[in-house]
């Protein structure tokens, strides 16, 4: 069964491919659906490798349904739309547009992140080494390979068009980098994980927690593509979501200091010190 679909996923990643290559896949008109001069609560989701923020549609309807100010982003890749750049160069990405949000609309609240697979890797990098902590207050992975999957080995003869296949496998530079130093303490770490996901296989997605409140691990049952449309996972999510809208953390200043993932200057300040988490100051190599 499990063999099945893998032949199937893959089928549908050539056809992907062979689309992005003959100008076949046109960039559908982005509906604007979240208010963000009136939004408290924003929740931004970032899809996984080798797929489109389309794939997000029935996690993004169930959230704005339950009253959160949802948005997803284009990650750029093959085709222009599939997520297959480098980590690191798609969480500055990722920096810049929520720096340009936060720009034109500054009343926006403390951001929550739920990345799927390796868009759980792009918010925590996005956090930890990009200064991101300064906007969020939570990021909720779900199946994301915190450690790397040896799944990636499959895909390594094209690692030359998808960067992010060489930092997804176990031991990568990526990896040691993103886990030198401890995550923030301001922000709440949850990793959403199954013994049933063939893409990011046990242990690859526990986190190292140490004991400390603001990190979590959370077992249940799906396979890699259902963590976007189960309807239990997505309890399980909606729970942390809320847990993390009525714990935020004080809003921070800007990060236009911030270019190319790395400080230009000492210019960007602390508008406000964060609220105080137990155990927020001890160190984890969690992400």
């Amino acid at each position: 069964m499990r063999v099945a679909r893998w032949v199937r996923q893959a089928a549908r990643v050539v056809e992907e491919l062979a689309a992005a290559y003959d100008g076949s896949v046109r960039r559908r008109p982005v509906e604007r659906r979240t208010d963000f001069s009136r939004c408290e609560h924003p929740v931004l989701i970032l899809h996984g490798f080798f797929s489109s923020r389309r794939t997000c549609a029935v996690l993004e309807r169930r959230l704005r349904r339950d009253g959160m100010g949802v948005f997803t982003l284009d990650l750029g890749g093959l085709g222009g739309t599939l997520n297959t750049r480098g980590i690191d160069d798609v969480a500055d990405l990722v920096r810049a547009k929520i720096e340009r949000l936060y720009a034109r609309h500054p009343g926006l609240g403390p951001l929550t992140i739920v990345g799927h697979s390796k868009g759980g890797l792009i918010a925590a990098y996005y956090v930890k080494k990009l200064g991101g902590w300064r906007r969020t207050r939570a990021v909720v992975t779900l199946g994301t390979p915190h450690h790397g999957t040896p799944v990636a080995l499959l895909g390594l003869p094209v690692g030359f068009l998808a960067r992010s296949l060489w930092q997804l496998f176990p031991g990568s530079v990526f990896l040691r980098r993103l886990h030198d130093g401890p995550w923030p303490g301001q922000v709440r770490l949850v990793s959403i994980w199954s013994r049933d996901d063939g893409a990011s296989p046990y242990p690859s997605a526990v986190i190292e927690t140490h004991g400390l409140p603001h990190l979590a691990n959370v077992e249940v049952q799906a396979h890699h593509a259902a963590f976007l449309t189960s309807k239990r996972v997505y309890q399980v999510l909606l729970h942390e979501v809320l847990a993390a809208a009525e714990a935020a953390p004080a809003r921070r200043g800007p990060l236009t200091a911030m270019e190319g993932g790395r400080v230009a200057s000492a210019s960007a300040k602390v508008d406000a010190p964060a609220r105080s988490r137990p155990g927020g100051a001890a160190g984890t190599d969690a992400a």
